[in-house]
């Protein structure tokens, strides 16, 4: 276990500093509709709107879909709750074993919820995976090849990973979520590892990570289709530490971030339109922020205002537009959490930590 994926609550307190005290209550989430078919929007800008307002230290959305929403407390595991959005029946509530954390995403359909579990402190560091049937509410360990990385991809049913084979090679796998059918993409000979996927509606893009620890390190960002076939290269643009990336239609927009860059909470963002076209420089990025979600790539960015004060902005673009558009420009003192993508719908939690009392709240947009 190479890096540890901070849940969505526990990024919003580390964020405010404040204390991880146990919520009293487990409230119920506004609904928010979400068509059964979400149809492309096009390229007009989304309206937000507001899915939960919490304490810093109360409940915080994962992540919502058609008929469930996913919840997660500010205790120190982390207690996720899987609610049903018309009956408000709690149908789930997962307490990670002892020593365990719960990790962020939650991979959920209309009927199944995958939830994973990290413990990597001590001389035994684990990964758990469960799979709830959300019919009746009971967890069994799926039939899938081992998680190895604590990074879940996920673009609503299907998910990505990476797993270690027999022969010590670290692989990624693409799984589907309702019938646990699963393929090896690559693999990559110890001591590399692949890591960091990201999942669009049509391709899985990820890092290969060559001869970590040393000074030959290499990240590169790969991509593959869902359909199957091999994975391909998509060429750096500056040096051989990309971060990560999405795609989308062919196109890809990824990051690149250098060991000896002095801040590594920002990355430098690239876009090529297809395998073989130039690079395009997008500007600088939050590190790890970027994602796929309908037919649009997003990411967040991060200023600093003439007082001092943090401003975050959430960007998209997709295949054939000239320019990134911003979606969302936050106010100062408001911290952003990474976005969720489900059913075409954009989720992130604002931190408001210039208030007082400071709270969150969970913005939703159709895209």
């Amino acid at each position: 276990m190479r890096r540890r994926t901070v849940a969505v609550g526990t990024l919003v307190l580390v964020l405010a500093g404040c204390s991880t005290s146990k919520p009293e209550t487990t409230p119920t989430p506004t609904p928010t509709p979400t068509p059964s078919k979400p149809t492309d929007v096009g390229t007009a800008i989304p309206t937000w709107a507001n899915v939960l307002r919490q304490p810093v230290d109360g409940q915080h959305l994962v992540t919502q879909q058609r008929k469930y929403v996913v919840t997660r407390g500010s205790d120190e595991a982390g207690t996720t709750t899987i609610t049903d959005r018309t009956t408000k029946k709690v149908v789930v509530r997962h307490v990670p074993a002892a020593g365990f954390v719960a990790q962020s995403p939650v991979v959920i359909d209309d009927r199944w919820a995958l939830v994973e579990d990290i413990r990597s402190d001590g001389p035994d560091p684990q990964i758990k995976v469960l799979r709830y049937d959300l019919s009746t509410g009971k967890a069994t360990a799926p039939a899938i090849p081992p998680v190895s990385e604590p990074e879940i991809g996920a673009y609503d049913g299907t998910f990505a990973y990476s797993s270690t084979d027999a022969k010590n090679r670290s692989c990624l796998i693409v799984a589907d979520l309702a019938t646990l059918k699963s393929r090896t993409v690559t693999c990559v000979p110890a001591p590399g590892y692949v890591a960091d996927p990201v999942v669009s509606a049509d391709t899985v893009t990820f890092s290969e990570i060559i001869a970590p620890e040393t000074a030959q390190r290499c990240k590169r960002i790969q991509t593959a289709a869902l359909t199957g076939g091999a994975s391909k290269p998509v060429p750096a643009a500056t040096n051989c530490i990309q971060w990560s990336g999405a795609t989308v239609q062919g196109a890809t927009v990824w990051s690149e971030v250098g060991a000896n860059d002095p801040d590594q909470y920002q990355s430098k963002a690239y876009v090529r339109e297809s395998g073989d076209s130039p690079a395009r420089r997008l500007g600088t990025v939050v590190t790890d922020t970027i994602l796929a979600c309908g037919n649009w790539i997003l990411w967040e960015t991060r200023t600093v205002s003439s007082t001092g004060e943090d401003l975050y902005t959430i960007d998209r673009w997709r295949p054939g537009l000239g320019k990134p558009q911003t979606m969302y420009a936050g106010k100062p003192g408001v911290a952003l959490t990474p976005m969720t993508c489900q059913d075409r719908t954009i989720y992130v939690e604002a931190a408001h930590l210039a208030t007082t009392p400071t709270y969150t709240e969970t913005i939703s947009a159709a895209v």
